[in-house]
């Protein structure tokens, strides 16, 4: 198999590029990996995509997106990428069934994963009160009791964004110590709306069909308590799906592809990178499509001036 510009990743990134792409006569293959839709496959209601002025279903989203991308040409196979040598000229890519793809240029959309706290419930209800984004969802949460899981910024990030929406919330961190930083944890102890539970953790997400409470463990005496939440944000941290690639491509220390100060390529030309396994800071659906849309007018422009 060979292609001009291979895709790695099906999320927001990953179907604009490949929608600009094969819209720019470039004969273009996207590999969807083991979870086609990325974290928006978790996700219930989108509000905030342009364009949907009534919100959309995460996996609806990610159909018309897919749609779309192939409507324009481009070959969507549902194989995971277990190697890469993207040193090579073209760059070869080991796929799940064995075989493997030539591409000239190669666009790295595989996203970035939540931390969750693997805990009986939470996986049942990931998109039905369980959540690890609150400017995704926080809305969804106008009124109600909510905690957040975490010691860092993201955690007090979390909690300070939710109190627009949330009656109360409650962070829940297993030491006395945070390791946010001093501003972001004065912030959070100076909101009214948020309240902290230390020395805590959650053992387990209570509902059926939606969250409706927490079992807490004291991590000082042993004792648990069942305390009624509507909704549980995770904020532990997230990783870049990007093991596969870092004996190659420049990463920084938490494992995110390093690009070229306002493009996405990578160290090695012909590669590009977009989206949550860039990004660290924003990761929004949007903001992955918009760099997924500059990653394949970089790779057009690489492959007509003679890659």
């Amino acid at each position: 198999m060979s292609y001009q510009v291979g895709i790695i990743g099906a999320g927001p990134s990953g179907y604009t590029a490949a929608i600009y792409a094969s819209r720019a006569n470039l004969n273009t293959v996207l590999f969807t990996g083991l979870e086609p839709g990325g974290q928006l496959m978790l996700t219930s209601d989108v509000e905030n995509w342009p364009g949907e002025e009534h919100g959309i279903l995460g996996p609806e989203l990610m159909a018309k997106l897919r749609t779309q991308a192939g409507r324009f040409g481009a070959e969507i196979k549902e194989l995971s990428v277990t190697a890469v040598d993207l040193i090579s000229h073209p760059k070869k890519l080991t796929l799940s069934n064995g075989t493997v793809a030539e591409c000239e240029s190669v666009i790295i959309a595989t996203g970035a994963s939540a931390k969750w706290l693997d805990v009986h419930g939470e996986a049942k209800l990931r998109g039905r009160g369980v959540s690890a984004c609150a400017t995704c969802d926080g809305f969804f949460f106008k009124g109600k009791n909510v905690a957040v899981v975490g010691g860092g910024d993201s955690a007090m990030e979390e909690a300070n964004f939710l109190t627009k929406f949330a009656s109360s919330v409650t962070v829940i961190h297993r030491s006395a110590e945070f390791k946010a930083s001093k501003i972001m944890l004065t912030r959070a102890q100076n909101n009214p709306k948020i309240s902290f539970k230390m020395n805590a953790k959650v053992v387990e997400v209570l509902g059926e069909d939606r969250v409706t409470g927490l079992k807490i463990e004291n991590l000082i005496d042993q004792t648990s308590a069942d305390l009624p939440f509507d909704g549980l944000f995770v904020a532990i941290g997230h990783f870049p799906n990007s093991a596969i690639f870092a004996n190659q491509l420049t990463v920084d220390r938490k494992g995110y592809i390093t690009v070229l100060t306002g493009t996405t390529q990578t160290n090695i030309p012909g590669v590009f990178a977009a989206g949550d396994v860039v990004d660290h800071l924003y990761r929004q659906a949007v903001t992955a499509a918009g760099t997924g849309c500059i990653a394949a007018l970089e790779a057009e422009r690489w492959i007509s001036h003679g890659a």
